[in-house]
């Protein structure tokens, strides 16, 4: 046989040792992730539900998804085993410090106003709306006639 004739079979075998390697490598750092789960730890399910660890079993573990409410998982069923901060960051809305080079948003229009003008009246834009002509975004062919309405292309 041909070198030639082999070459593609050496690569797919090639191709298929790198994928499953790689693949039993996430296994083996998924589990240790896993591993890493004590009672009191934030996790993350693979369905999105956020939790804290109470007890860990061999196969399960006992998730506390709201205060009282207790639910059995399989250890599979973790997806991510979170630091405190990002747990009550996420669940509990608890924000982290604010950075100086983060944007203040205000609370109201206030604060967006120029030299101190206060804004308009809701009436008053309304108002200011009604008095401007409508424009009309219909799609019109050359001779006039627009989408849906008889004789059009």
């Amino acid at each position: 046989m041909n070198l030639v004739t082999l070459l593609p079979f050496i690569v797919l075998i090639g191709a298929m040792f790198l994928m499953t390697r790689s693949a039993k490598k996430k296994q083996q750092q998924a589990a240790q992730m896993r591993d890493t789960m004590t009672p009191g730890t934030g996790i993350r399910t693979i369905g999105g539900m956020y939790a804290t660890v109470k007890e860990l079993g061999d196969d399960t573990v006992t998730l506390e998804v709201a205060p009282g409410v207790h639910a059995i998982y399989a250890k599979m069923a973790i997806a991510a085993v979170l630091e405190d901060d990002e747990y009550n960051r996420i669940v509990h809305g608890t924000a982290a410090p604010a950075d100086a080079e983060s944007p203040v948003v205000p609370d109201d229009i206030s604060s967006l106003t120029r030299d101190g003008a206060e804004a308009p009246e809701a009436g008053q834009a309304d108002k200011d709306a009604a008095e401007e002509p409508k424009l009309d975004l219909g799609k019109k062919d050359a001779d006039g006639k627009g989408d849906g309405e008889g004789g059009a292309k």
